[in-house]
């Protein structure tokens, strides 16, 4: 086994001397909660960085790579924190310094492969029917990002986005974002993902995605970046029929590093009673990556907020990111639960009737 990858001061020293350690980042943070073990929160993850900056602890220390696994990277910490902590940032640094060789399991460098070449991602929607149509004549136009492992999961969302909206145009030869690349432990690459896909699509790019927003908002700047919530807020809402009842789950990158919470919920209130989810802020769980590495912690993150939708009685769950689709699927099938979950740009273009 080759020897661990010495850890020189990884860490920006700005971003790591912000946080102050007041502790206002605990009752935030989805593992602190399910363990109340202060490693596992955010202000304790900062201190085991700075021992890692410091050289008090070496790379393979075993809590050290337990917690940045551990962590959600829901950024929850980041909008309660009053010295404006950029911790997804240091997380993203952090799993670059130590992410590598046999540190990275199997199933993520596989995923990682997958999606770091543009043919490779082309082919994962190649048979899955995902929007392919050019914009129309309405201004201002805008390029619709398709996404990487949602066009071939759930092309349906695409060609419901493209349904919204005719001034989206649709190139099917478009990549990865890299936000997959910069949250998993190679940062310099997913940012250089992000550049490439805004030179594929050089104009304002919408996306379906809440994590590929704040991913991309991140490199290219926020004023290039539209969620489909974003985009849409200020059309004419469609008809309404049957009044259902509605839940919105946030997607954590969009709420907690972009600030976007109020817009899908107003278009939700067009088509619908929309109904608050206590926690509805809250991770889900699916956490990028996180469902497939840790899935048995990733239920245990979801298990209170499949309670909170029951005791609702909700009709639909409202998901603006497709992890956390796949993830409220996937746990409402398990309980048995008649709610269905949704796409916001589904729940738009062809609202469900019962």
């Amino acid at each position: 086994m080759s020897a661990p990858r010495p850890l020189s001061g990884p860490f920006t020293p700005e971003l790591l001397d912000a946080c102050i350690s007041c502790g206002f980042c605990l009752p935030a943070c989805p593992t602190y909660a399910l363990t109340g073990d202060e490693t596992s929160s955010p202000r304790g993850r900062i201190n085991l960085m700075r021992a890692l900056q410091d050289g008090a602890l070496p790379a393979d220390d075993p809590t050290v790579g337990e917690e940045s696994s551990f962590c959600l990277g829901c950024r929850a910490c980041e909008p309660v924190c009053p010295a404006g902590v950029q911790y997804g940032a240091l997380l993203e640094e952090w799993r670059d310094a130590l992410w590598h060789g046999r540190r990275r399991p199997l199933r993520l460098r596989l995923l990682l492969w997958a999606v770091s070449a543009r043919w490779r991602v082309r082919l994962l929607g190649l048979a899955r029917r995902h929007a392919r149509r050019r914009a129309g004549s309405g201004e201002p136009r805008a390029d619709l990002m398709l996404g990487c492992l949602e066009r071939a999961l759930f092309p349906q969302v695409s060609r419901a986005a493209a349904r919204l909206d005719e001034r989206l145009a649709v190139t099917p030869a478009q990549g990865c974002c890299g936000a997959l690349h910069a949250h998993n432990g190679e940062l310099a690459e997913g940012r250089a993902m992000a550049e490439r896909l805004g030179e594929e699509l050089p104009g304002a790019i919408v996306t379906t995605s809440g994590g590929c927003a704040a991913h991309l908002a991140s490199v290219l700047g926020p004023e290039r970046v539209r969620e489909l919530s974003q985009w849409l807020a200020g059309d004419p809402p469609p008809p309404v029929g049957r009044a259902l009842r509605i839940g919105v789950q946030d997607s954590c990158h969009l709420r907690n590093g972009l600030g976007v919470a109020a817009e899908p919920r107003a278009l939700v209130e067009r088509v619908g009673e929309l109904v608050e989810i206590p926690g509805a802020g809250d991770c889900c769980g699916a956490a990028g990556t996180y469902a497939t590495l840790r899935p048995e912690d990733s239920r245990r993150v979801l298990a209170p907020k499949l309670e909170a939708i029951a005791a609702l009685d909700l009709d639909v769950v409202v998901a603006v990111n497709p992890g956390c689709l796949r993830q409220l699927r996937q746990g409402l099938r398990r309980t048995g639960s008649r709610t269905r979950a949704m796409h916001l740009a589904e729940l738009l273009a062809d609202p469900p009737v019962t």
